[in-house]
């Protein structure tokens, strides 16, 4: 029952190999888009605010067919990267990751947003009129005090990577060994005789991994913010 096999011990890595990855490069993006639009007023932000939020109530397929109609080896930009640069994106586990993050790209920017306008602008304002450049401004002060939010968000959007399926399938489909994340090699179990337990092994799994990351962000986030407090 509890003995996991070479192959689910494949699926358990790749799913933590493509979170990780989805997550750290959807990070500083999140951080940048986060910034702008807690921080500036222009035209066609409720649009762009609209779109950061669709993958959260579009259909999963239709974001993994759109992701095949755009990254495919046939797609406007896959076909593009694949001929000038040789990246591949489709059936390839740099295709999960690719689906995983902007699946997890709204749950990573909200508490981020909210964490930046928290901050009081007045220490932002004064950090300026004492000589401070914009980047340093932020650098200094507005990101070390939306850290908490932060972690948050990175850790939000690395469950939902963890647990992600239905773009992922669409998109990279479910190879053995290359595209099989815990969900996708889960769903492939349910239909096999006697496979049960092996799913059920896989979805105590999933449970412990979301479990260890949630607990782990409530900690680094109350570190956090005791650190900038002073306690």
């Amino acid at each position: 029952m509890f003995e996991i096999s070479p192959t689910e011990w494949t699926a358990i890595l790749l799913s933590l190999r493509v979170a990780a990855v989805a997550t750290l490069v959807a990070t500083p993006l999140g951080i940048a888009l986060a910034w702008l639009l807690a921080r500036r007023e222009f035209w066609g932000k409720s649009v762009l605010d609209a779109l950061v939020h669709l993958p959260l109530v579009l259909p999963p397929v239709v974001t993994g067919y759109l992701l095949l109609l755009t990254f495919g080896r046939r797609g406007l930009v896959g076909g593009w990267l694949a001929d000038h640069f040789g990246i591949v994106f489709a059936f390839r586990w740099t295709g999960a990751a690719l689906a995983c993050g902007i699946m997890s790209f709204p749950l990573l920017v909200r508490p981020i947003r909210l964490s930046i306008e928290a901050v009081d602008r007045r220490l932002e304002q004064a950090a300026g009129t004492l000589g401070a450049p914009p980047w340093r401004v932020f650098l200094t002060i507005t990101l070390p005090l939306a850290l908490p939010g932060v972690l948050a968000g990175m850790v939000l959007g690395f469950a939902k990577a963890i647990g992600e399926f239905g773009a992922t399938i669409t998109f990279v489909s479910n190879i053995p060994g290359e595209t099989q994340t815990i969900s996708s090699a889960i769903y492939s179990l349910i239909q096999t005789p006697d496979g049960d337990t092996a799913a059920l092994r896989l979805v105590v799994v999933s449970i412990v991994i979301a479990l260890a990351a949630l607990v782990g962000s409530e900690w680094f986030a109350r570190r956090a913010t005791k650190r900038l407090h002073g306690n």
